[in-house]
């Protein structure tokens, strides 16, 4: 890690947990000093201290605070106009890209993916892989979904991981750095799990690498960050785990969640009927030894209801969205990883005994009026 952060310092760019600037900080910071500079200075402050101690008072209360609305608007100015140049920047850099999204429809990590380029109008393909031969990504030796392929002029790039792909492409937006350059700060790294399996595993990538100007433009505080980070690799490391276990929790549901599958998946005809009932056994089978292996309780609907709300709870009531006014990486990380199950009795129960539904339809919203028709 050590080297990966060298790496990024000699790049110009510090790993994006060491960068970002709170305006609330500098803007206490900058009141003060224009208070300490009014009673400091001679002339009219000791005028008014040798008259009337109330018009001392009075003076520095109002110089202050026209200093301190001064420097607030000049602040202010200064993040619209970033903001302004950010978002041009942005429709700019997102109409030189050309992107391909191998996929499973069906695939929560898929649908974080295709929440995120939706919600951000990035224009691209998609390439539903059979899941069982693979033919399409053959190309590849990484043979998990999602793979983007990203074209940028007569550069290709393929990124692997839905969280790298999104952590790249946000910092490409945000930044204007080149493709090519943003994928070497998630270099992938080989490591056993717990079962004794080697997986390959990305360095970084919950974090955006973002100059401090760029970081203050889009979180504001180094809270704020974090907080979608945190939550970032919840989604993958805890919500993502009880997706399964709850489509698949009865027979009845697993053949429910596999007809599902089939509809709207690329399978040929043989495939799609064993896919449909073995593939449902086998996945209900399956979906008890997941149960044992991430502690679930004997009903596995209450842990999605308790993750839901959750949530919920770390969004509060004062927000619409974990991002403020609009849905951060966390909002589509976590609504990307439900979607998955519309349709399917575990969604209908979860959208009833949970407080998550307004939550839902409105980053829902949001996404839909920002998809190209």
């Amino acid at each position: 890690m050590a080297l990966v952060a060298r790496a990024l310092w000699s790049r110009g760019r510090a790993p994006a947990w060491r960068l970002g600037c709170s305006p609330g900080l500098g803007l206490r910071a900058q009141s003060r000093t224009g208070l300490a500079g009014t009673t400091g200075s001679p002339g009219p402050a000791v005028s008014a201290r040798k008259g009337n101690p109330r018009l001392l008072g009075a003076a520095a209360l109002a110089l202050g605070g026209a200093l301190g609305l001064y420097h607030t608007a000049r602040w202010h100015l200064r993040t619209q106009d970033l903001g302004a140049e950010c978002s041009a920047a942005q429709l700019s850099l997102s109409n030189r890209l050309q992107l391909t999204l191998y996929q499973y429809k069906t695939c929560p990590f898929c649908s974080k993916v295709r929440a995120f380029l939706d919600f951000h109008a990035l224009p691209y393909q998609v390439v539903e892989v059979n899941p069982v031969r693979k033919a399409e990504i053959k190309f590849s030796s990484y043979r998990k979904v999602p793979i983007l392929l990203a074209q940028e002029g007569d550069c290709l790039q393929q990124l692997n991981d839905s969280s790298v792909i999104i952590s790249t492409l946000k910092t490409y937006l945000v930044s204007g750095q080149p493709l090519e350059e943003i994928i070497t700060y998630y270099p992938p790294m080989k490591a056993v799990n717990d079962q004794g399996k080697e997986v390959t595993e990305f360095c970084n990538k919950y974090w955006l690498m973002l100059d401090e100007k760029e970081a203050q433009w889009i979180y504001g505080g180094t809270e704020a960050r974090t907080e979608e980070m945190k939550w970032r690799q919840w989604a993958d490391d805890w919500l993502v785990h009880l997706i399964s276990p709850n489509v698949y929790r009865t027979p009845t549901e697993a053949l429910a969640s596999f007809d599902y599958i089939v509809r709207e998946g690329k399978f040929g005809a043989v495939e799609g009927t064993m896919a449909k009932y073995v593939g449902a056994a086998a996945m209900y089978l399956i979906s008890k030894r997941l149960k044992s292996r991430h502690h679930l309780q004997d009903d596995v609907r209450e842990d999605l209801y308790e993750a839901a709300n959750k949530w919920v709870a770390a969004v509060g009531k004062d927000r619409p969205f974990m991002g403020g006014q609009k849905p951060n990486l966390a909002d589509l990380a976590v609504y990307g990883v439900l979607r998955v199950m519309e349709g399917l009795e575990a969604f209908d129960d979860l959208m009833r005994h949970t407080h998550i539904q307004p939550w839902y339809l409105r980053v829902e919203k949001a996404i839909m009026e920002n998809t190209p028709v």
